[in-house]
């Protein structure tokens, strides 16, 4: 039996919506919203009536009878630490995204509007591989200071879903048996190290690695000594963290594609910065294959900085004595929320209740 999955996967000042049969994509539209729409909602959660009338106005104009869905799944937004795979979208989730008022993700929309279009059509709603997976043994979690365990965080949808494509195209064999380090590269980074199917270690865009619009690693002491110096508050501090770290803060800009273009025309400065960055990727890759004894599979670049040729070749020149690196250039976000949930639905995958996890 054939299944239709609506895909919702929501932004910061956009939502990505997409229908597929089976694996085939019949239908993919970007929502974006002007400054203006979004200017009168007092946090993110008030925009959800507003995002899900909008994406029931794109499936309505394209002709998208909604009695022919037999799912929803959504990008899971800022859940508790969790196990990869998929989870039931139920009230008890939705409820605890409205209460978070802290750091609120555009992600966390996502379940809430795929329960309410969901309910409305009395079929199921998932969300999958959301931002908070994080399968690290206790080993890889603890620091220096017990105040701050490390922390899994990110990428894991597009990560995951290009492990499974490695393993299922390239090694066929099942994830389970393969031993994967897979880098993202896009606005932000990370990068994650696959052992027995799980997400056992990674390397955030705050750790080690630098990205388009993030820090990485920084000097602890130089940090601390900035935080008391006046010069920022802790709201300007975080955006240089996030936001406006990385290429912004050295080049002036996150736009990867610019910043090689420039590199064309003879801009050292850029040169010099942007293979920096790419230069603490190869060292995170090369710290989780320690961290893992060896034995990797394949090394697999993914995001939007893997579309570039410069970017793949400085990598793969310093990183293929570990192992063959695999180019899986681009986002796959959509297609892996509908290969999810038809897993679910054949009963490949059996879904988690939101209960399950540790609140």
């Amino acid at each position: 039996m054939g299944y239709r999955i609506l895909v919702i996967n929501p932004g910061s000042t956009s939502t990505k919506v997409a229908v597929f049969d089976g694996e085939e994509r019949v239908l993919q539209e970007t929502l974006r919203y002007t400054p203006e729409q979004l200017q009168g909602f007092g946090w993110i959660m008030d925009q959800a009536s507003f995002r899900r009338s909008s994406v029931e106005a794109i499936l309505q104009k394209e002709g998208v009878v909604l009695s022919s869905l037999s799912a929803v799944c959504a990008r899971g937004g800022m859940l508790p630490p969790c196990r990869s795979g998929a989870y039931r979208v139920d009230e008890q989730m939705v409820d605890y995204m409205y209460g978070i008022v802290q750091g609120a993700h555009a992600s966390n929309l996502g379940c809430v509007i795929a329960y309410g279009m969901a309910q409305s059509l009395h079929i199921p709603a998932f969300v999958y591989d959301p931002v908070s997976v994080d399968e690290m043994p206790e080993e890889a979690r603890i620091t220096g200071l017990p105040e701050l365990p490390r922390r899994m965080m990110g990428h894991a949808l597009n990560t995951r879903a290009m492990a499974l494509r490695c393993a299922r195209e390239v090694l066929h064999r099942p994830l389970e048996d393969c031993r994967l380090i897979v880098l993202h590269m896009g606005g932000g980074a990370s990068v994650r190290l696959f052992i027995g199917g799980r997400m056992v270690d990674n390397v955030r865009d705050d750790e080690l690695l630098f990205a388009p619009e993030r820090c990485g690693g920084l000097d602890a002491e130089g940090l601390v000594h900035l935080c008391y110096s006046g010069r920022y508050t802790e709201k300007e501090l975080m955006k240089l963290v996030r936001g406006k770290g990385g290429l912004m803060a050295h080049l002036g800009t996150n736009d990867a594609v610019e910043v090689e273009r420039r590199m064309a025309a003879g801009d050292e400065r850029a040169r010099q910065v942007y293979d920096a960055m790419l230069y603490t990727a190869c060292k995170s890759i090369g710290a989780l294959a320690a961290a893992a004894g060896g034995g990797i599979d394949r090394i697999i670049l993914t995001g939007g900085i893997a579309h570039s040729a410069y970017a793949d070749h400085y990598i793969t020149k310093r990183v293929q004595f570990i192992a063959p690196v695999e180019v899986m250039a681009g986002e796959f976000e959509m297609e892996a929320l509908a290969g999810g949930a038809c897993r679910v639905l054949s009963g490949e995958e059996e879904a988690r209740d939101f209960s399950s996890l540790t609140l």
